[in-house]
């Protein structure tokens, strides 16, 4: 990169870079640092009666720099917070060199270099927790200036809010705005509260393949590479579903996986193409004892992050306590959009989208025509977590009959703030069922429906070695972290959402 295409600050920080060098200070240093402390926990442990916090060592970022002759302040921002340091001329030059504070702490350091500090806790004279500098290091110059946001009498000035420029740059977003860390730390921690859930309950956490020869488990477009050694073409996974069910017809009674999915698929505040679902499925279960099993451990999630069962979702308070209601999804469509669609074939659902108003397509089948009547008129009522259930069979491909009715399917869907949360079925174990729903959705395929499911014949000649009574479950894990934390987009809950190229992008950016 040529100095024409460097800000006037980044020549600066380069110079500044190259002046450390020539006084013999590495920039970027190899030998450990041996921090021992924290912001965090400097200011939870320090006692000034007992005097403690005699002999820290804490590494971060400097936020601020204050310069007051022989003495300065600045603010050093590790992975916990921030807390003031003190530096004194006298203290770290005690010789009669004053290069260190001189030049390298007042000329070369700027904001957002990464440095090291040995000293001691104390509380200044206006009462700021603050660490006394004995000894300063250099550890990672910065050359790239960092927006700084500031906060006076509670208000926050220049904060860095774009969301593009966030979503870009997550790196800097985590650094000046370190509240955006919480998000992600609840993220994990919800996942951990899951795998011990289901570790509880005698599930085993399992791998499943991603590259796979078919794309099943869900009706979604798949992205498509090749296999370069085979010469065959493979497809990056829509869902795990059958594979997991594999392991059930294996002789596993409850197995689990956290997977990474991708769909070819448009991208919005709700959907990525490349996200995180988990699916479990558990045998000899079905999909009643399934609701119980969802909404203890949703309500186990709410009380771990917020020690009360009612979350905030974009202004509703959003109670996870179970139980939850459940509402057959034909009565929901009666009650929301005033028809009664039970028994209708494709012509007469065709035309009832008509008379509602709802844009249909040639490829769609009976499945996609019910799924757009109840998306349009009722997914938006079901703002507390509600238990959608009984789907006719057309859309519900891979879930078993209902006991009751064979037109319908043991299959229950979970919304939360209008929106999907969860999938779950009685499992489809008839491969001979099975084989005849599959092609039906070849059928679709063959009518233009690019979405609609491949036959997997290996997965039926695995349903025909016998797979016991199962229930299985979807969720999608950002979705959940975006109710869990109150996040209104799943960009929010994600480190690196799927961007469009940046067309004045600089090569070397």
């Amino acid at each position: 990169m040529t100095n024409s295409e460097l800000s006037e600050q980044e020549i600066i920080r380069r110079e500044s870079l190259a002046k450390l060098r020539e006084l013999g200070i590495d920039p970027y240093p190899a030998a450990l640092y041996p921090v021992n402390a924290s912001a965090k926990g400097i200011a939870e442990e320090y006692d000034p009666e007992e005097g403690n916090c005699s002999d820290v060592c804490i590494a971060g970022r400097l936020m601020s720099h204050r310069i007051m002759g022989a003495a300065s302040f600045g603010e050093l921002q590790d992975a916990t917070g921030r807390i003031q340091i003190y530096v004194k001329r006298d203290e770290i030059c005690p010789e009669e060199d004053k290069t260190l504070y001189n030049t390298v702490w007042k000329k070369l350091l700027d904001i957002g270099d990464i440095i090291g500090i040995k000293g001691f806790a104390f509380i200044t004279q206006t009462g700021q927790l603050s660490v006394h500098a004995k000894e300063i290091t250099v550890l990672s110059k910065s050359l790239r200036v960092l927006p700084i946001v500031k906060e006076a009498d509670g208000v926050v000035h220049d904060a860095m809010t774009d969301p593009e420029f966030r979503y870009r740059r997550r790196c800097v977003d985590l650094i000046v705005n370190p509240h955006v860390k919480d998000v992600f730390v609840q993220r994990a921690q919800i996942i951990a509260t899951m795998r011990e859930y289901f570790n509880q309950a005698g599930c085993l956490e399992v791998e499943t393949p991603i590259l796979q020869s078919i794309p099943g488990g869900a009706a979604a477009r798949p992205f498509i590479t090749h296999h370069n050694a085979l010469d065959i073409d493979l497809y990056l996974r829509v869902a795990n579903e059958l594979y997991l069910k594999r392991l059930i017809v294996g002789g596993y009674n409850g197995v689990y996986e956290f997977a990474k999915d991708f769909r070819n698929e448009g991208m919005d505040k709700m959907h990525n193409p490349e996200f995180t679902c988990m699916e479990i499925y558990v045998a000899y279960k079905d999909y009643l004892w399934m609701m119980e099993f969802v909404e203890k451990m949703l309500e186990i999630i709410a009380l771990k992050l917020h020690e009360t069962t009612v979350v905030n979702i974009d202004g509703h308070e959003v109670d996870f306590k179970a139980p939850y209601k459940r509402v057959p999804i034909l009565d929901a469509i009666r009650e929301y959009a005033g028809v009664d669609i039970e028994g209708m074939n494709e012509d007469q659902l065709r035309e009832t989208c008509a008379k509602l108003h709802i844009e249909t397509k040639p490829s769609m089948g009976e499945g996609k025509l019910i799924d757009a009547i109840f998306g349009e008129y009722c997914e938006k009522h079901f703002i507390q977590p509600t238990y959608v259930i009984d789907y006719p069979v057309a859309m519900s491909p891979l879930t078993k009959r209902h006991r009751d009715n064979p037109d319908l399917t043991e299959r229950f869907e979970l919304f939360v703030n209008g929106k999907e949360l969860a999938n779950a079925y009685s499992e489809l174990n008839d491969p001979i069922d099975q084989l005849e729903r599959f092609k039906e959705q070849a059928a679709l395929k063959s009518h233009g429906d690019d979405e609609a499911m491949f036959i997997d014949y290996d997965f039926v000649r695995a349903l025909e070695y016998g797979m016991p009574p199962t229930s299985g479950l979807g969720i999608g894990i950002d979705r959940l972290t975006m109710f869990m934390t109150g996040q209104s987009t799943i960009q929010d809950v994600l480190f690196f959402p799927q961007m469009k190229p940046e067309k004045t992008l600089r090569k070397e950016d």
